[in-house]
């Protein structure tokens, strides 16, 4: 796996703040993305593969929780109302929630659901790491980090549905593994080139 270019800086306080602003920023165009791709990939699933919607629905649940803790992680970082309404992405770092649209719409929802799993455990601890130096070197409190405090902390009944869609996706013939696994590959990647862009970017 790519070592990411801009945790590691975050974690010994060497990252300006800028680039943390800059962090916020792009987090405000994915979460509500994403949102939108779950939501549409628990309608799809609902006729034909229930656990697999049971999956879809909870993370969508768990981004709109995000997207409520990313305002004190963006004020933290001084990003304004304006700045946030004016912001233009980065087409590197807005390439992961564009594929998971892809995903949305293409994928069948158990491929779809082993592919986004692949690389939760690692967003989980980028995302601790983060917290823990936001903490430590930036002084920032509690409700500036609970963003990255909130996909740190394990989520047993997330892993739960995960693995009933998959078992229910295998037992009806949809789930292509190699596939699914292919899709992942390509998350790890477009994720690799969020953090990339970021660290290029500032």
């Amino acid at each position: 796996m790519t070592v990411n270019p801009l945790v590691p800086l975050i974690a010994h306080g060497e990252a300006n703040r800028a680039t943390l602003a800059t962090l916020a920023l792009e987090q405000s165009r994915v979460i509500p993305a994403d949102r939108l791709a779950f939501l549409h990939l628990a309608q799809r699933a609902s006729p034909d593969a229930p656990e697999s919607a049971a999956f879809f629905t909870l993370l969508a649940e768990g981004e709109a929780l995000a997207a409520e803790r990313l305002g004190g992680f963006a004020a933290a970082c001084g990003v304004s109302e304006g700045q946030a309404a004016a912001y233009e992405p980065l087409p590197g770092c807005q390439a992961y929630p564009a594929y998971v649209a892809w995903l949305a719409l293409n994928a069948a929802p158990a491929e779809a659901v082993l592919a986004l799993t692949v690389n939760f455990s690692t967003w989980g601890g980028y995302c601790a790491t983060i917290a823990e130096g936001l903490r430590r070197h930036y002084g920032f409190t509690d409700e500036a980090c609970a963003f990255f405090d909130f996909f740190a902390e394990p989520s047993p009944e997330l892993d739960r549905k995960a693995a009933e869609a998959l078992r229910a996706g295998r037992d009806a013939g949809q789930l292509d593994e190699e596939r699914a696994h292919r899709y992942g590959r390509l998350l790890e990647r477009y994720e690799a080139m969020f953090w990339e862009t970021l660290r290029e970017a500032t």
